[in-house]
């Protein structure tokens, strides 16, 4: 059975990191696609950036630079290294598994920027 629970979010002041980690069970991570979506109230959910199965990685614009995806197999995990953070990064963050015939969502997990 195929689960995704999403970690570290939080409170932060503008300018600061956070780290976000997604804990898969049912599958492997590094044999699928997966990436961060974020959503706030009103609003659709959005793309912030995902792994390929082959490793590689794609970005929104809006977080290029500042943040990073990456996943470890041992764990078992995708984590969201989240630098330089600004007021507009606020939202919950959510971690997706997608294919062709498939997709699944974890709970979320909320990231705040705030002075």
């Amino acid at each position: 059975q195929v689960q995704l629970v999403e970690s570290g979010g939080g409170l932060v002041q503008p300018g600061g990191s956070l780290r976000l980690s997604c804990a898969a069970s049912g599958f492997y991570v590094t044999n699928y696609n997966m990436g961060w979506y974020r959503q706030t109230p009103g609003n659709q959910r959005e793309y912030v950036a995902n792994i390929s199965e082959s490793g590689i990685k794609n970005y929104a614009d809006t977080v290029k630079g500042r943040f990073t995806i990456s996943r470890d197999g041992a764990k078992n995990t995708m984590d969201l290294q989240m630098n330089r953070l600004k007021p507009e990064d606020t939202a919950v963050y959510y971690c997706n598994l997608r294919g062709r015939t498939y997709e699944y969502w974890g709970q979320g997990t909320q990231v705040t920027v705030s002075s």
